[in-house]
């Protein structure tokens, strides 16, 4: 007997039993979870020239307000890093230097909003350098002198008479040492691109203390994963944001200590990828992934306006104008300049640390999250450092942060906490969940009001399901879930391949889509 062709079988069922096939009216569907609402970033808690520009940057380039205000963040904290120190309450002190992570997909004009925010920076990293040019050459100079005259009097001591030779051997040797004294400055570097630990730990030698990883690329997590050395390398990443002692050994020279590096990183990356970083070796265990900010906006391709407004010159103007003010101004500062808090300020701040305490523990609503929930506080205290700098560029370190910045360092804190519980749930998230909410994209995108499994099978890439027994687990879920309803199969005429399961999708995705 020759066996029906599946589509005549399914054909033949859907006409005879079409009321039945309807089934009982739908619940509401529950949630997979995969993408609660988030909230977007509070632009307005911005000083109003930061928060101008990056209100125009989202514009012109047509992406989330996120990417644009997290940027502004790292920048302020390049500028500032390693140069201010927030005064919390009694000994507790917060450097000011970020670690910013923001995921988002390709095609989001990632590299266009880091160039309009980043270029002061590269401006006033050029003027420093032109700056620095004679100093520098006066340094290189007295060393090459200091190192010739150290040669010529080991020299002449080595050929000495006996009777010289202890008089001129200790000339040369004080020579050599002066020598060795000259130090001759690096040639200023405020950003780095994606750097080797190992190089990171030598541009914090040169530069004072203090470098900044701006990228719009996720290839430094490969690195600190171990791209290079074949295992995670994480110990400068880890001293660099809390501001530990790092001592630097360099071939052919004597270590150095660095003891308080500062390191901000500002980095736009993939979801994948801030997914992926939690299975870094002791990344979660050494604390490192508490120690970034994340944020995971709604991307804009398909709904973006192709023809924007631009960003008005006066705009443009004023924040390379007031950006580069307070980098050139801070960048000579050996000492840190302490900023306070005014009593107000401290008020806010300590009422924000009531609620952190009261949310952390066993049960609570960051409990799942308690390591990174547990910096939360600090890092709004580095923020706020970081705001009342930006709203005193000129003297900041001379007048006390103010309640009402603290306030809005508070809302910024808010606003990650929401995007970090998001992202340590996708790092964390049930494979069969992932791939629900595949399937059920597939179904919103293709309209599919019912389907075999072997159409949806067809409809997917062998990357996500290699093979069609993948699909068993996301498809049991969204059942369980009411997102799908399984048909009874038709009886079987012969002994041909047994049909596939046919499902019926919620009215819901239809209708949506």
């Amino acid at each position: 007997m020759t066996a029906q062709p599946e589509t005549d079988l399914w054909a033949g069922f859907d006409a005879i039993t079409a009321e039945e096939v309807a089934g009982p009216t739908w619940d509401e569907p529950v949630p997979l979870g995969i993408r609660p609402d988030l909230p977007g970033f509070p632009v307005d808690a911005l000083p109003g020239w930061l928060a101008d520009m990056v209100a125009a940057v989202a514009e012109e380039t047509q992406t989330p307000a996120d990417l644009a205000g997290c940027l502004a963040l790292a920048v302020i904290a390049t500028a500032a890093g390693g140069r201010a120190v927030v005064c919390v309450r009694g000994r507790w002190r917060e450097p000011v230097n970020l670690y910013i992570a923001v995921a988002l997909d390709p095609g989001n004009r990632k590299s266009a909003v880091f160039s309009l925010m980043a270029e002061p920076l590269m401006a006033a990293e050029r003027a420093l350098v032109e700056l620095s040019g004679s100093v520098r050459a006066e340094a290189e100079t007295t060393a090459r002198l200091a190192r010739t005259a150290a040669d010529k009097a080991a020299a002449k001591a080595a050929n000495a008479e006996p009777g010289m030779r202890d008089q001129l051997t200790a000339e040369a040797v004080a020579l050599a040492q002066a020598a060795e004294e000259v130090k001759v400055p690096g040639k200023p570097q405020l950003v780095a691109d994606d750097v080797t630990p190992e190089n990171l730990a030598t541009l914090l030698a040169e530069q004072e203390g203090r470098i900044s990883v701006l990228s719009p690329e996720g290839g430094i997590f490969d690195i600190i994963a171990g791209r290079y050395s074949g295992a995670p390398n994480m110990e400068i990443f880890l001293k660099g944001h809390a501001g530990d002692m790092v001592r630097v050994n360099r071939q052919g020279r004597d270590p150095q200590h660095i003891e308080h590096p500062a390191v901000t990183m500002g980095l736009a990356v993939q979801p994948e990828v801030l997914e992926s970083i939690g299975q870094i070796k002791g990344a979660d265990g050494r604390g490192l992934l508490a120690r970034f900010l994340y944020a995971q906006p709604e991307s804009l391709v398909g709904r973006r306006d192709l023809t924007p407004e631009l960003i008005p010159d006066p705009v443009a103007d004023a924040y390379a104008q007031r950006l580069g003010s307070l980098t050139l101004s801070l960048a000579g500062w050996t000492d840190p300049a302490l900023l306070t808090f005014s009593p107000e300020a401290d008020a806010v701040l300590l009422a924000y640390q009531k609620v952190t305490e009261s949310r952390i523990g066993k049960g609570g609503p960051l409990a799942a999250i308690v390591k990174w929930a547990s910096k939360r506080d600090g890092a709004v205290a580095r923020i706020a450092g970081l705001l009342h700098l930006a709203t005193h560029p000129d003297n900041g370190w001379q007048c006390p942060i103010e309640a009402s910045t603290t306030a809005a360092a508070s809302r910024l804190g808010d606003y990650f906490t929401s995007h970090a519980q998001h992202v340590f749930d996708a790092m964390v998230a049930d494979p069969a969940r992932q791939a629900a909410h595949q399937v059920l994209t597939r179904i919103k995108d293709g309209n599919l009001s019912g389907f075999t499994k072997r159409e949806l099978f067809r409809q997917l890439t062998r990357g996500e399901f290699p093979v069609m027994a993948d699909l068993d687990p996301a498809l049991a879920l969204l059942e369980e879930h009411g997102w799908l309803r399984q048909q009874p199969l038709p009886p079987r005429t012969g002994r041909g391949r047994p049909p596939s399961p046919r499902y019926e999708t919620h009215p819901r995705l239809t209708r949506d889509a």
